[in-house]
């Protein structure tokens, strides 16, 4: 556990000393909630049932960190440490190899985690959002949606070659889904054609289940929700797990 947790330190702090990956993970949803908070603000509106323009954005934009850290950040991170050597060498040390694997998925979910809180003091403190949903069963969606995207991460970081090759895939997969999805604007603005491409794409899943939970809406109202994400957890884990190399 001891070394485990030195491991967890150490993924951490090789994560902050990348500028980009640290910006987009922890600053870039914030300032962008900012920005469009300026410019629309938070007053109720009919077209979020009386809720405002930042307290459904908050809980979409948290899809927006979940998609640049599972697609982006960690098959970057995966593919560069096989590349680079980094896995082979780890293999010679006498940690179990289950404690790389734990402390990498950790260290993600550890900047994820840093990342919604900034977003989310900020939206209360600037905004003054509103949350009306159960603390524990928010967690629970944001564990369940930020699971099944590294499982996704990890699955590219198993077949691209090298790194450049998972940074292009994981772009390509990732820009298109934060538009289509309602993670970068809400789904009620965007035409009806485009709400229903998003019905296929993963992220909108998230974005879903993280609006409804956050006003109080139940589980049972969003199984299709919570099977597209298990669905993407279980098969891309298991197919991730098969692909997974050391060098």
């Amino acid at each position: 556990m001891r070394g485990l947790l030195k491991l967890l330190l150490v993924q951490a702090k090789l994560y902050l000393r990348e500028p980009i990956a640290t910006f987009f993970t922890i600053f870039y949803a914030p300032l962008v909630l900012l920005l469009f908070g300026a410019i629309y603000g938070n007053d109720p509106t009919p077209l979020f049932s009386g809720r405002g323009t930042m307290d459904v954005t908050v809980p979409s934009y948290i899809g927006l960190i979940v998609v640049t850290v599972g697609l982006i950040g960690l098959p970057i991170g995966a593919a560069a440490a096989r590349e680079s050597g980094v896995l082979r060498r780890f293999r010679a040390t006498p940690l179990h190899p289950l404690a790389y694997i734990l402390s990498d998925i950790a260290s993600y979910l550890l900047m994820t985690v840093i990342g919604v809180l900034l977003l989310v003091i900020t939206g209360k403190v600037v905004f003054h959002i509103r949350f009306e949903g159960n603390v524990l069963s928010v967690l629970a969606g944001f564990l369940l949606g930020t699971t099944a995207f590294f499982a996704l991460g990890y699955l590219i970081a198993g077949l691209a070659p090298t790194a450049r090759i998972a940074q292009t895939v994981g772009m390509v997969l990732a820009f298109p889904m934060m538009f289509l999805s309602g993670a970068s604007m809400p789904l009620e603005v965007l035409p009806g054609k485009i709400r229903a491409v998003s019905q296929y794409i993963p992220l909108t899943h998230v974005v879903t289940l993280m609006k409804g939970l956050w006003f109080g809406d139940s589980w049972g109202q969003h199984l299709t929700e919570v099977a597209v994400l298990v669905g993407c957890l279980v098969v891309g884990g298991a197919i991730a797990a098969r692909t997974f190399r050391w060098e």
